[in-house]
């Protein structure tokens, strides 16, 4: 098999077990599940992968790859809305590519706990909140609640973008929400003063 055929067959392997994993969890997806998901035999799903365990240790360290490559891109930029738009691009354009292993990556911090006893998981977890310069290990913050809103945003908008088939179409406003759920007001985007509010 061509090496370029293979990577991307590879990927789409990763990415389609990451969704099984999100979605069911590690010891309810069988191996069959992930090979008919691929459209392969289980025998050709274990040519790619040897065993189960061998699959979910390789979107463990895709999932790590991709948090940390998100880290490593905005980590020398100074804290702001410079660096959190930055970031955001690069998590949409990850999501658009890899959403299964986006599911998986952004599972922990979703479903409302940063610690999913997955040290892979937990690392790219972690590293998607310091790449917005939030501290996984502090208590809650208004900023640390808006990155956890602003990266919900992005797995829900972007799965949906998948789902609509546009996720060219979809990607500008996808920034732009989850900038929005950050604090960063775009000009003529201003809300209200809450206080001004009337109940």
């Amino acid at each position: 098999m061509a090496r370029p055929f293979r990577q991307h067959a590879d990927e789409v392997i990763l990415d389609r077990a990451a969704a099984l994993f999100a979605r069911q969890g590690f010891a309810k997806t069988s191996v069959q599940d992930v090979a008919d998901a691929v459209g392969l035999s289980k025998a050709g799903l274990l040519h790619h992968y040897p065993s189960k365990d061998a699959l979910h240790r390789s979107v463990l360290e895709q999932a790590q790859a991709l948090g940390g490559r998100a880290l490593d891109s905005v980590g020398q930029l100074p804290e702001g809305p410079a660096r959190d738009r930055r970031a955001l691009e690069l998590l949409v354009d990850v999501a658009l590519a890899h959403p299964g292993l986006v599911s998986l990556l952004l599972a922990p911090l979703t479903e409302g706990t940063q610690d999913c006893g997955i040290p892979e998981v937990d690392s790219a977890g972690a590293a998607a909140l310091r790449a917005f310069g939030v501290d996984p290990d502090a208590p809650p913050s208004e900023r640390s609640i808006r990155v956890l809103g602003a990266l919900a945003a992005l797995a829900v908008l972007t799965l949906a973008a998948h789902q609509h088939d546009d996720t060219t179409g979809w990607r500008r406003s996808i920034v732009a929400t989850c900038f929005d759920a950050l604090g960063h007001r775009r000009p003529g985007a201003a809300l209200p003063d809450l206080d001004q509010v009337e109940a």
